[in-house]
Parts: C-alpha cells; structure tokens; sequence
C-alpha cells in the first residue's frame, strides 16, 4: 500500500468513527459514496469491532459484497458473528465463487457447513467443487465465473453474449471459446472481437495457441504464467481439457504477497501463519513460531562451543585471539544469508535454471573468495595493530580464516537451498538455520586450528 492510500483510508476511518458515535448515518452514506470499495473496507477494518457491523450495514446491497470480499479474513468472520442470519446468506450467496471459498477456509468447519447447506443450489455445487481441490493449487484459486464463446458465433452474437453476462462474470477482457463438450479451443480479445465485422465468425478470429493450467497446477507456477505472458487471467483446465474456470491477476498478485511474506519468514526461521496475520497474533503465538528453529540453532551451538573448549590450549597461549572470533562467525553468517537469498530468489523466479546448479554454487564460491580478500585487507592490519606483540600471529590467522571461512560460507549458502530444493524441502525455512550452525562450527574450527599451526611454525615474538 502506497503513502497516499494509507492516508484515504486513515481518513475516512476517523471521520467514519465520528459519524457511527454521533449517529449521523445519512453523513456516513454521503461520505462513502465516492469512496474505493478498498478503502472503504481498510477503513471498516480499522473501527473498532462493536462499530464495524454498524458501518457495514450503512452500505448499498452490491457495494457492501464489493467491500466484504476486500476485507482482512479476520474482520469478515467478525461480521458474520454480528449479522443477521438473512444478511449473512444473501452476502455469501452473493460473492464471487473464489472469495467464498478464501471466506470458508478460514471459517470454522461448523459453520461451512451451515451456509453451505444454505447456499442456492447452483452455488452450492460450485462452491462444493473448488473445495474439493487441492489448497494452494490453480483449481482452489480459480473462480467459474467467466464468459465462454462457440467457434460457429459470429462477432455480432458474441457481443451481445458478452453484454447479457458481463454483470455476473469476474472479467471480460478475454473470452474464452469452447466446444460442445467443454474442451478448451481458443481464446479471443474483447479488443478482438470488438473490432472484428459483425459477420466474422469466432472460430475465424480466435488465436487457437492457448496457454493454460490444470486444475492441480501450484498457485506459484499460476503466478508465473500470468507474469511471463502478461496475462489478466488465465483459463484452468481438467484432465480432459475442459475449461472450469480462470485465474484473474488480481488473485495471483495476492499469491505473490502470499509466497513472499513466507519467504521472509522462512528466511528468518520464523514459522508462518497462513495469512499474514502476524502482527495480529498474540503473544504466544508469536513464541511458538519462533521457538522452534531458535532451540534447533541453540543446540547446534553447542557443536561451537565444543570446538571452542577442544582448542582452548591456544586461547590460552594467545588471549587476544578470542576476540576475534565473533568477528569472523558473524562475517561467515552474513556471507551465507547473502548467498542463500540469492540462490532462494532465484529458485522462486526459476532464473537460477538457466545458469545451472553447478554453476550457480561456483558463482558463489567465487564470490565469496573475493569478499574475503577485500575483508582481509580491512581486517588484519587492524587485528595485527590490535595483537601488539602476537600482531604476526594473529593477523595471519585473521587473513587466512577470514578468506576461508567466506568462501565456505558463500558456497554452504549456494548449495544448501538448492539440495532442499532437490529433496522437497523448503529451501528457505532450511537453509538459514543450517547456514548459520555450519559457518559457526567450520569457522571457529579453522580459525582456532589455523592459529595453532602457526603458534608451531611462526618464530616467537620478541
């Protein structure tokens, strides 16, 4: 959300928080009526909840579905708490297939079945049908509201279909036409068909290359599709090519804030809710998610500090080189998560393909080398400065560990998502805990061993 929408919606929300307080409701209705649907429903949402059904009910029958189906899911099960059984069912009945299957999956399992059971037939059947799909795949997303066309109409026919339906359909940018059993045989503009003469038949101005997805297809591989070919929404087929519904883009840019909010978490080592609820949670939630891969890193710490306790003959020789090391654990974490996130990225976008895997973790390694070397040159003059008389011993060691632990880091950050990947993992919520303990333990390791080899092979200090 941009500056200027936040401001709209904050607002209306204090003037709409006046209004219900004072009782003024013809005031309310004037002030929403040139409101964004959008707006009007973040600025419901931020109402406290025992005026937020009062400022609902105030809208028009059609505009008050538009702003229902904008609302966070938290608010609209609040509504249905505090609506009337009559206006409840008109308003489910009434939304768009894909939005009433969002609402059910977030409703207790009870009441789906109470307004399913009390849904229209027609709606029932449809709304049963996207249930039955898989979460999180091209059939659940997809809404059956869509205008389909016969190859035998001609344009002057299929004008006037597309203005009998346009109401009760999600999009009419792109017309889809089918034959007699359902099978998916083309796909035609409404820019097309507009500017096609009247007698031209559909089939004679389609584009038959269809580009498609299957009812099981993930909702990312849907978002992919849609970027790559610009689409406004892209048909979904069975596996008999029957055309049951399409995506529309506004869905898949919910998808993408979705799968990137997850991302982030998972880079994080934060367990994710299903929406991104987070900073509605309460406070034990929060822990819960957190705790988990948090005891994991702390465990896997211990390995650290047994390395540590294993090597402490040469902390003993050398003091000052412990002072170092959190200076090159810390260094080993940050060149790990950069390599990762890159890495992850590119998994996501599925750029990372035509470099290869091999190469991609080459690439980093590389990478890391040449980090390491311009922190070398930073680093050990300082470390040798720092270290007076063990200035040659420690500095050296710094160099060396530094180099190292760097290119170690970048290429543990490189190959750990990809073999996730490989293995059906998330690589996101995987990598950054294994990242994290493996640069930890290998670089403490290396660094202590490094300074005993040379506590053995450098002259000692004056």
């Amino acid at each position: 959300m941009d500056e200027a929408t936040g401001v709209v919606a904050s607002v209306v929300t204090q003037q709409l928080e006046t209004m219900l307080t004072a009782g003024n409701y013809d005031a309310v209705k004037l002030l929403l009526e040139p409101v964004q649907p959008v707006d009007i429903a973040e600025a419901i949402g931020n109402l406290p909840r025992t005026l937020q059904a009062l400022a609902f009910r105030l809208l028009g029958k059609d505009e008050a579905i538009e702003v229902y189906e904008y609302l966070d899911a938290a608010v609209q099960q609040s509504l249905l708490e505090r609506l009337r059984s009559g206006e409840v069912l008109e308003l489910v009945e009434e939304m768009s297939p894909d939005d009433r299957v969002r609402l059910f999956d977030e409703l207790p399992a009870k009441v789906v079945r109470r307004l399913l059971a009390e849904l229209s037939p027609a709606e029932r059947r449809v709304t049963a049908q996207l249930l039955g799909y898989e979460a999180e795949t091209a059939g659940r997303l997809m809404t059956t509201e869509f205008i389909d066309l016969k190859e035998f109409h001609s344009a002057a026919q299929a004008l006037t279909i597309v203005r009998r339906r346009a109401r009760d359909t999600e999009t009419i940018y792109s017309l889809y036409v089918t034959d007699g059993q359902r099978h998916l045989t083309g796909i035609l503009s409404l820019r097309d068909l507009v500017t096609a003469d009247p007698d031209d038949r559909v089939g004679d101005v389609m584009t038959r290359d269809v580009v498609s997805v299957g009812t099981d297809t993930d909702q990312e591989e849907v978002a992919r599709a849609i970027q790559r070919y610009d689409f406004l929404a892209v048909p979904v087929v069975d596996r008999e090519q029957r055309l049951v519904g399409i995506v529309t883009v506004d869905d898949v840019i919910d998808v993408i804030e979705q799968e990137a909010t997850r991302d982030i978490y998972a880079a994080g080592a934060v367990q994710a809710g299903d929406e991104d609820d987070y900073f509605q949670s309460n406070l034990f939630t929060v822990a819960r998610r957190r705790v988990v891969w948090l005891a994991v890193l702390v465990v896997a710490n211990g390995f650290t500090t047994q390395v540590i306790a294993m090597n402490d003959g040469v902390l003993q020789e050398v003091v000052l080189l412990a002072a170092f090391i959190p200076l090159l654990i810390g260094t080993g974490g940050n060149v790990g998560a950069q390599s990762s996130t890159v890495v992850i990225r590119g998994l996501s976008t599925q750029r990372i393909q035509a470099l290869g895997p091999v190469q991609a973790i080459f690439r980093e390694a590389i990478a890391g080398a040449l980090l390491g070397l311009l922190m070398l040159v930073l680093v050990v003059p300082f470390a040798w400065w720092r270290a007076g008389v063990d200035g040659a011993l420690v500095g050296t060691a710094v160099g060396i560990s530094l180099m190292a632990i760097s290119t170690l880091a970048a290429t543990a950050g490189a190959a750990l998502p990809l073999l996730f990947n490989r293995m059906g993992l998330d690589p996101a919520l995987m990598s950054a805990p294994f990242i994290t303990t493996a640069t930890d333990v290998a670089g403490v390791f290396i660094y202590l061993r490094t300074a005993d080899w040379l506590l053995l092979h450098l002259p000692p200090a004056a």
